[in-house]
């Protein structure tokens, strides 16, 4: 993908065959235009809800994944330009640490440990930890390695290994003769002193672990020798003495003053709204980053929430509200590709929007292939004909145009697949009820409507098999009960359609139910469900039936 900016072709919730097809079929066509034209996007086929039986057949049946499930698609954090700040050693000295920060200008550095964050070093705890009055053991307290003091102090290791740390023992200032030395030098110390040899030869012979030699002076052969002899270090550097003693905190590891717990960090997957509160209420600047692994990715800062980048979408099969995918109302919605009425989804900018009177997405979808060119890999025709197939309830729904099925046809031939036979296969893998709950059997495919104020909900499964249908109605009933309740509806439907003798049992649920009902079908309702010769859809024949006996 490169620096491509994703799209994510996605369907309705609770998404039916057409719903996921057509998603991957779409972004197939728009991946492979954007190849011919060199624009800058990559479309993504998205889902919105499990995948169901009928689906997970076709899919399978042309060895196609499952589209990326997508919940919601409100900003997270990876769509803020993160800030791949490299992170430090947790012995890399506050010097260096400082150095980075000032060359880079930030006021912030990660410190990692094996990819993972273990602390956070800022400019004020280097600088507290300049004004703060430590004690003489404070360099050995922070187990300070001998390659930072060399560093530091821009010094030369003339005797000793610079692997290993000063971590036992105090640092002195041989300001004193040497009788008066020999007082408070003890063994383990560090001793800061000048040229003179009788300062040095105390030093080591009180067992010092290390001597400091400043202004670069020379060190005679003999101290040398005695040095190595009795296990003492020499440092040399071109600083004086007040210069090195000045410096040589600096040399301690940040490990020893980051913060490392109670870290507020974020994760990549997080949505943007849910941290910035968090953010307002930090007094810190800039924000770590991890993935799911926990493994550190950079750094955020509020400013970085300005340049915030929007996911983009492009909605397939449906254009409302109540059935678009969580958060799509902070989201760039570039194309709408649909069959249904016309909802009530709005947007900030003009869009391409495109809607025919056929029986599925997906014939929609082929017309486009054709008039950009573009060739139909067997596969994807294969997609696209179940879609029609399911859609149509096998060319036997009202909503079933001529050119539904000419396309249908086409895209079998392409695929390489006998309708008929296909058809009852693909029907049958959808219609094994039985042994589903009723959570599973009600949400194959459930959609949300809303109209001048009263809510409603449709469900469906088709099934060649009547007994199926049965099987399944007393479940449904309870089951729906509780899903009334939970979202508020005044009216809940379920339709059991019998695609061989083209009829529906609609289970219903509420006090509108009846009026309803028989306003729209002049039946008569008994208990709580009735059934409906020939009527098999329900975008063209139950819902427009539903919403004429509405209150306006």
């Amino acid at each position: 993908m490169g620096d491509k900016k994703s799209v994510y072709v996605i369907g309705h919730r609770n998404p039916d065959t057409d719903s996921v097809c057509s998603a991957i079929s779409y972004a197939y066509l728009k991946n492979e235009i954007a190849a011919k034209e060199g624009n800058n996007f990559f479309y993504i086929p998205a889902r919105n809800g499990r995948i169901n039986e009928e689906t997970q057949f076709v899919l399978k049946h042309f060895d196609v994944p499952a589209p990326l499930y997508v919940s919601d698609i409100r900003p997270q954090v990876l769509d803020i330009e993160i800030r791949k700040t490299k992170g430090i050693p947790a012995d890399l000295s506050l010097k260096k640490a400082w150095d980075i920060m000032r060359a880079a200008r930030i006021v912030s550095l990660p410190i990692i440990e094996e990819d993972e964050l273990a602390g956070i070093i800022t400019v004020s705890d280097i600088a507290y930890s300049d004004m703060d009055v430590y004690d003489n053991q404070i360099l050995s307290k922070a187990k300070t390695s001998y390659r930072n003091i060399v560093e530091t102090i821009d010094g030369e290791m003339i005797v000793g290994d610079m692997e290993g740390y000063f971590d036992e023992g105090h640092v002195l200032i041989a300001a004193a003769n040497p009788d008066l030395m020999e007082g408070y030098i003890a063994p383990s110390d560090m001793v800061i002193l000048g040229n003179r040899y009788e300062s040095q030869l105390c030093a080591i012979e009180m067992d010092a672990q290390c001597i400091l030699v400043c202004m670069g002076s020379a060190v005679s052969k003999t101290i040398r020798k005695l040095a190595k002899e009795k296990g003492c270090r020499i440092i040399v550097s071109p600083y004086d003495t007040y210069t090195v003693a000045r410096l040589i905190n600096h040399s301690m590891p940040v490990q020893y003053f980051m913060t490392k717990e109670n870290l507020t960090t974020f994760r990549t997957v997080d949505y943007v709204d849910d941290i910035q509160e968090i953010m307002a209420k930090k007094r810190f600047r800039d924000f770590p980053i991890v993935d799911v692994q926990n493994k550190y990715v950079g750094m955020i800062s509020r400013r970085n929430l300005l340049d915030l980048d929007r996911k983009k979408l492009i909605l397939v099969d449906h254009n409302e509200k109540t059935q678009a995918v969580d958060g799509f109302e902070e989201a760039d919605i570039l194309e709408i590709i649909d069959h249904h009425r016309l909802g009530n989804i709005e947007t900030n900018a003009p869009l391409f929007f495109r809607n025919q009177p056929v029986g599925c997405t997906s014939t929609i979808v082929t017309q486009m292939f054709m008039e950009n060119d573009v060739e139909i890999p067997p596969y994807i025709a294969g997609l696209m004909c179940s879609a029609i197939v399911s859609d149509t309830l096998m060319f036997r729904s009202p909503t079933c145009t001529p050119i539904d099925k000419l396309i249908a046809e086409k895209l079998a031939t392409i695929a390489e697949i006998d309708i008929e036979e296909y058809a009852k296969d693909m029907f049958d893998a959808g219609s094994n009820l039985k042994a589903k709950s009723a959570k599973e059997i009600f949400y194959q495919d459930f959609k949300k409507f809303n109209d001048n104020k009263i809510n409603f909900g449709v469900g469906q499964i088709s099934a060649m098999n009547p007994e199926q249908l049965s099987a399944c109605k007393e479940k449904l009933l309870t089951y729906m009960a509780g899903v009334k309740e939970s979202y508020g509806l005044d009216m809940l439907f379920f339709m059991l359609t019998n695609i061989l003798t083209e009829s529906t049992e609609l289970l219903c649920l509420g006090d509108m139910c009846r009026e309803v009902l028989e306003g729209a079908f002049q039946v008569t309702l008994e208990k709580d469900s009735v059934i409906l010769p020939g009527i098999v859809s329900r975008k063209k024949q139950l819902i427009p039936s539903i919403l004429g006996q509405l209150p306006k």
